[in-house]
């Protein structure tokens, strides 16, 4: 039983260490992608993983790419499951993760808004997004362009420091 427990805490170490294939300087556990690690009684090590969106085209790469780590770390069974429910939330990217963000100089997503139970308002004008610039901090922004590099990514400048920079949409 405590080489069973020490076993998965060290799957999970190797699977928390998997670099994120669109955001590298993120982990997917930083990003909140990795959802569990467990170990079947028959020795597969089962890593649960939850897609930022459902047509994410990095779960391919981050599938094997935790399965290889895995292997490489002796583990000799190994499944990756895709988690859809609960959705992912970029509320689940860690403080850790966040930081990171800012240090490469892409702006964190800002926190998911709290919507209440029952019909949706409906509001025709744009939603005014309060994003601080990752280099200087102020707020004075500006968003460039919806879609970035990335399908969770907005382009941004800032007015202040005149930089351009990435923006992490909140979902």
């Amino acid at each position: 039983m405590v080489t069973a427990l020490a076993d998965v805490r060290r799957a999970r170490r190797v699977a928390e260490q998997v670099p994120d294939p669109e955001l590298p300087m993120l982990t997917l556990a930083d990003l909140g992608v990795l959802r569990d690690v467990t170990i079947t009684e028959d020795g597969t090590v089962v890593a649960s993983l939850t897609p930022t969106y459902s047509g994410c085209p990095a779960m391919a790469e981050m599938r094997a790419d935790v399965s290889a780590r895995l292997r490489e770390a002796g583990f000799e069974r190994v499944e990756i499951r895709t988690v859809l429910n609960p959705p992912w939330t970029s509320d689940w990217i860690t403080p850790a993760g966040r930081s990171k963000l800012t240090e490469y100089d892409i702006a964190p997503p800002l926190k998911t808004p709290q919507r209440p139970a029952g019909p949706v308002p409906l509001s025709l004008s744009p939603m005014r997004r309060i994003v601080p610039c990752p280099r200087c901090g102020s707020v004075d922004t500006q968003e460039t362009s919806r879609f970035g590099s990335t399908s969770c990514k907005a382009l941004w400048r800032c007015l202040t420091c005149h930089e351009p920079f990435e923006y992490v949409k909140e979902i």
